[in-house]
This record gives structure tokens, C-alpha cells and sequence, in this order.
């Protein structure tokens, strides 16, 4: 298994016990990684991965990260940021089908980026790019304002217990900082959109109450839940659900 390189202490004005209040996309950072992961990691890395200076944990940003997506992918295109995007199924499928747009998926799990590595080489994808961060804190401090025109969350953690449901991602917190990352409208282009699917009832159900909610935001679709997203490639993860008898709900909100 990879090590996490050591961190530097933080400076005297942290404090532990506020650290992470804000949302965080993802529940752990185990994992054991194969070797043939292990090689994608280092062969593959210096292609896909794109490093940003670090906080005061592993997958914390620093306060002056920055992330320009004109410098990174040397051009100006529509950008497509995908928070938890596990071993990247729908990401890697989604930059093979438009090149002409660009993506970036944000993970914490090291072995899902690498599994999305050998993906994007099979793809032979030159439009993405990964990073190994928690996803909040690269869409409120590294990429520019208004940068993003579509935000996916697909299938993220329900914390299912009732005691864990006030860590679940989709917040107001969140919310904000959606608002903060998506290209707002203007008189020549409509806002860009925040997409969101789960398998998880209650948790649909809340971040339609969130988002219906969230200033900034209008829904982008009509009746009780939007339909299926055709740009979401089936996954294993989504079928596995559906085998379960779980519903998959679609939402779909415009910066406005």
C-alpha cells in the first residue's frame, strides 16, 4: 500500500476540533492497493494526476492552492467536475464521448484513481484529469469562481444510520459551495448545472429539499424528480441497487 507522506505540523491557529465541519466527500481512506494498480499510480500518475499543495491532513488543500483549467488542459472548453468518482466509470466514459468538453473527477480512495488511470488509457483520454482531494475544498479553493458547467454527484455515501445523517454531503454548506464553482447565467448562456443521483430514498428526498431551497439554484426539471441522467454510464455500483430494489433518483439544478 502506498504511504501517505508525513504532514508538517499545523500552525498554532488550528484547531482539531473545527477542522472538516465543512462537507467532506468521502467516509475513509483505506485500502490496499494491487500491484498492478500500484504501477498505474506511478506510470500513469505524471499524466493524469494533478497535484495541489496540501492542508493539514493528506487530502486537504491549502489555502493557496490554485487550479486554473485553461493552464491544466491548455485550452478553453467546457469543464465537467465529478466529485467521488470512484474508479471512474462514469467519468472516463464521458470524456471518451465528448472530447471536445473537459473533466475533471476528485477522489480521496487512491486505488479508484488508479483503476480510473488504466480506464482513461484504454480511452485513450487526453481531456482528464484526476485529483486526489476532498472535493469541497477543491471547488471552493483551488478552481476560480463560475469555472464549472456541470457538477456530478453521483451515489455518495448515504450515511445511513440516523445518528450519521447530518454528515452527508448534499448541505446547505454544499450547497454554497456548488453555487460558488458553477458558471452563473448570463444574458448569452444559461447557468450550469449541478446533477445528482441516489439510490437511497431519504437522501433524495433531502437533497431535493436542500437544493429546492439553495439560493442561486432552479430546478432544471419538471415534476417530483428529474429523469435519468443518459450521460451516466450503468455502473455495477448503480445495478447492485437497483438488484436491491432501490428506486435511483435523478436531480438536476441550474446556477441561476
Amino acid at each position: 500500500m502506498t504511504e501517505t507522506p508525513q504532514q508538517p505540523l499545523p500552525p498554532k491557529s488550528f484547531d482539531p476540533r473545527t477542522f472538516r465541519a465543512k462537507p467532506v466527500s468521502f467516509v475513509r481512506r483505506s485500502g490496499r492497493m494491487t500491484p498492478s494498480q500500484e504501477r498505474a499510480w506511478e506510470d500513469l500518475g505524471p499524466r493524469f494526476l494533478y497535484e495541489l499543495p496540501r492542508g493539514h491532513a493528506a487530502t486537504s488543500v491549502a489555502d493557496h492552492a490554485s487550479l486554473e483549467p485553461a493552464v491544466v488542459f491548455g485550452r478553453e472548453a467546457p469543464l465537467v467536475v465529478e466529485v467521488g468518482s470512484g474508479q471512474g466509470h462514469a467519468i472516463v466514459h464521458a470524456a471518451s464521448e465528448h472530447r471536445d468538453r473537459d473533466f475533471i473527477a476528485i477522489e480521496v480512495f487512491r486505488a479508484g484513481l488508479a483503476r480510473t488511470m488504466i480506464r482513461a488509457e484504454w480511452a485513450d483520454t487526453t481531456n482528464l484529469r484526476l485529483i486526489e482531494a476532498n472535493a469541497p475544498e477543491v471547488l471552493e479553493q483551488a478552481l476560480p469562481a463560475g469555472s464549472v458547467d456541470e457538477l456530478w454527484v453521483f451515489f455518495p455515501d448515504p450515511w445511513a444510520k440516523a445518528r450519521h445523517t447530518k454528515r452527508r454531503l448534499v448541505s446547505e454548506d454544499f450547497a454554497g459551495i456548488a453555487a460558488r464553482s458553477l458558471r452563473p447565467a448570463t444574458a448569452e448562456l444559461p447557468g450550469g448545472v449541478l446533477r445528482l443521483a441516489t439510490d437511497w430514498e431519504d437522501y433524495a428526498e433531502q437533497m431535493r429539499e436542500v437544493m429546492d431551497a439553495a439560493p442561486g439554484f432552479a430546478r432544471d426539471f419538471s415534476g417530483d424528480w428529474a429523469p435519468r441522467f443518459d450521460g451516466r454510464v450503468l455502473t455495477a455500483f448503480e445495478q447492485k441497487g437497483i438488484d436491491k430494489g432501490r428506486t435511483i433518483r435523478d436531480l438536476s439544478y441550474r446556477r441561476v
